[in-house]
């Protein structure tokens, strides 16, 4: 037979009440039935039932956790970087697959079902409209890997976009490139529209640049290899910025298929520093985007607003920085 609270109780001396207590966050009792409570416990191998302290407690410390794009590599490392942060904070992801769905209503109905204490929404490409039916449903959200708001209206964690735009080009300029390519996600994205935006404003600097854009269907592998190959058919670049690390890698597939070669021929930089991208047959020059301290982040907002639900809405950026590899040529000295 399981273990219960009587049990312990029993073994302990004290009232199922004070041993209820012990195991309720927040809740008055002494040390010394403390102790004698957790020693019990100990003794008869009990676990407290956590659905049965939500509804002494109102909250049942599940976390709804959205991802839409599992065919990138790095949302894996995202998925177990955010399982295992809110784990140790005790409190228990719930995981919502949302490939192929932009429209928040199954989440919103199945999260409530579950009656989750608050939502991270996992997305680079999902728009801000989407985290704001849970903010309107009054559920606690925070959208991280979100587009930036100088007033943002739910809690937004990520990086400056259009500033990694900017950073691309200029590296490719400084390098010497004056035929420069942007081969980005699919057009509606967020971070698609932003990463183009700095790019392009940065190209606009140089008068001798001719630049070109191009956009991938998703961002994955398979989309990334598709386009660079129809780019090959033509007047390519002499370098590209793949507005993410899956679209580099698909890239440099389709370049090494055509029997060019990468930095030789043609120049690429990625966004994310994702694990692939320093494998030494990648080896990918890209802009690492700080994934742990957005998780990071993205989890201690979660946790004010558990505490205060009243705080106002906050955007936090972190700083990206180039990382050099192996797929564009030198700088030039």
């Amino acid at each position: 037979m399981p273990i219960t609270l009587k049990d312990v109780a029993e073994r302990a001396g004290v009232s199922r009440s004070a041993v209820s207590r012990t195991f309720t966050e927040g809740a008055s009792v002494s040390l010394k039935t403390r102790k004698k409570v957790e020693k019990a416990a100990a003794d008869l191998g009990y676990s407290p039932n956590a659905l049965a302290s939500s509804l002494t407690t109102g909250r049942t410390k599940l976390i709804g956790l959205i991802l839409n794009n599992f065919q990138n590599p790095l949302f894996l490392e995202v998925f177990d970087l955010f399982t295992r942060s809110l784990q140790d904070r005790g409190l228990r992801p719930l995981l919502v697959n949302l490939s192929q769905e932009t429209e928040p209503e199954a989440s919103l109905r199945m999260l409530r079902q579950y009656s989750v204490d608050a939502v991270i929404v996992a997305s680079s490409t999902l728009s801000p409209e989407f985290s704001m039916a849970f903010q309107e449903a009054q559920i606690p959200v925070v959208h991280s890997f979100g587009r930036f708001a100088s007033a943002p209206r739910v809690n937004v964690v990520g990086i400056d976009n259009v500033e990694c735009g900017r950073m691309a080009a200029r590296t490719l300029k400084a390098r010497g490139y004056t035929r420069i390519g942007f081969l980005g996600g699919p057009r509606e994205a967020t971070t698609t529209i932003d990463r183009r935006k700095g790019f392009l404003e940065e190209s606009a600097t140089q008068s001798n640049l001719v630049v070109s854009e191009s956009f991938a269907t998703a961002y994955s592998f398979d989309a990334g290899r598709a386009e660079m190959l129809d780019l090959l058919k033509g007047d390519r670049a002499e370098a590209y910025f793949c507005g993410d690390d899956v679209l580099s890698i698909g890239a440099l597939s389709a370049v090494a298929d055509h029997g060019l070669n990468v930095p030789e021929d043609i120049g690429i930089i990625g966004l994310n520093d994702m694990e692939m991208a320093r494998w030494e047959n990648i080896n990918l020059t890209t802009i690492r985007q700080p994934i742990r301290q957005i998780i990071a982040s993205s989890i201690e907002q979660v946790v004010a607003m558990l505490e205060d639900p009243t705080r106002m809405p906050e955007a936090r950026l972190f700083p990206c920085e180039i990382i050099e590899r192996g797929t564009l040529r030198p700088l030039r000295t």
